[in-house]
């Protein structure tokens, strides 16, 4: 076979490369600006996007394009000559997180999606608006989370931050990022500690009775069992699908087991009411909250496998004369 319409270079409006040279212009930008000004926060949120365009494409230029009727900006991404003089339209900004988020689930955590949303949209408010959001913003809360998500955003093209910016400055990040990673621990572990010692005030009585509460309400909510570090009752850990499900027939016992994979993103215990958000504060608790867990589902082969009424809700006609 044939092919008859050959595909020419990716353009520069999709293209990895460019989008990644572009985001570390705006990085040399953002180094150079004042650390106490708006201007560093505000580059920074331009070279954030850059990256993260750039990290898309690297998985496939098309996956940049905002769907169109005639597919003219597809066929453009694809390295084709445009069928018509259109300017290239792109997916937003935040559809371009979501989009990593769903591809590199175990990279490019729920963390850094967060704060990538928050970022770019200081950036937005910034350019669209008259609210000065970047004026006096100090550093300290935002460069950890700036740097670790580039670290995200570049590991899902084999890169790490001294690929990206100069080195001593790649030193500086990492130990921003080490310190804020010690810090969130030591604030979670903190807050284990204060619900282990109000539960230790209750009585014997009341620890029994909301412990069997708990293992009642784990029971019949959907997530991950696990034995809370605070009470050590039964509670939950829920997280984000990260594979697609897998469905396989259990021919002797007529039943169809379906399992998929899940990333933690949150606990909860409803016993002493501790609640932890975030993969990295789960996984600096200890390692059973924040590894991976399997839901499984079981149905009847009978019923799931039957086919669907085109009509549901109605009772069949029955068109006998009397």
């Amino acid at each position: 076979m044939k092919q008859t319409v050959k595909p020419g270079p990716t353009p520069e409006n999709w293209d990895a490369e460019a989008l990644f040279l572009k985001a570390q212009r705006y990085a040399e930008r953002m180094a150079a600006s004042d650390g106490d000004g708006w201007e560093q926060p505000f580059w920074s949120s331009l070279s954030l996007e850059l990256l993260a365009r750039a990290a898309l494409s690297n998985v496939s230029p098309a996956l940049l394009v905002e769907n169109d009727k005639d597919w003219t900006h597809l066929y453009h991404a694809l390295g084709f000559e445009p069928l018509e003089r259109k300017s290239p339209k792109s997916i937003t900004v935040t559809e371009v997180f979501k989009r990593l988020a769903g591809i590199y689930p175990e990279t490019f955590i729920s963390e850094n999606y967060s704060f990538c949303v928050v970022h770019t949209g200081r950036r937005n408010s910034e350019l669209h608006s008259g609210e000065a959001v970047f004026e006096g913003i100090a550093s300290s809360s935002w460069q950890p989370q700036f740097y670790a998500a580039c670290t995200a955003l570049l590991a899902t093209m084999g890169l790490t931050l001294t690929d990206f910016i100069d080195g001593s400055e790649a030193d500086v990040a990492g130990r921003l990022i080490a310190a804020a990673a010690d810090k969130g621990a030591k604030a979670v572990l903190a807050d284990v500690e204060a619900h282990r010692k109000e539960w230790l005030a209750l009585s014997d009585g009341e620890r029994a009775s909301l412990a069997e509460s708990a293992k009642v309400w784990a029971t019949r909510q959907a997530g991950h069992r696990v034995t809370c570090p605070a009470c050590s009752s039964i509670a939950l850990v829920q997280g984000e699908a990260i594979t697609p499900s897998v469905v396989k027939l259990d021919a002797e016992q007529s039943l169809v087991v379906e399992t998929q994979d899940y990333l933690p993103s949150q606990f909860e215990c409803v016993a002493c009411r501790l609640k932890i958000h975030g993969l990295s504060r789960l996984a600096a608790v200890n390692d059973n909250l924040a590894k991976r867990f399997q839901n499984t589902s079981t149905y009847d082969a009978a019923e799931y496998y039957a086919t669907e009424d085109d009509y549901p809700g109605y009772e069949e006609d029955n068109n006998e004369r009397f």
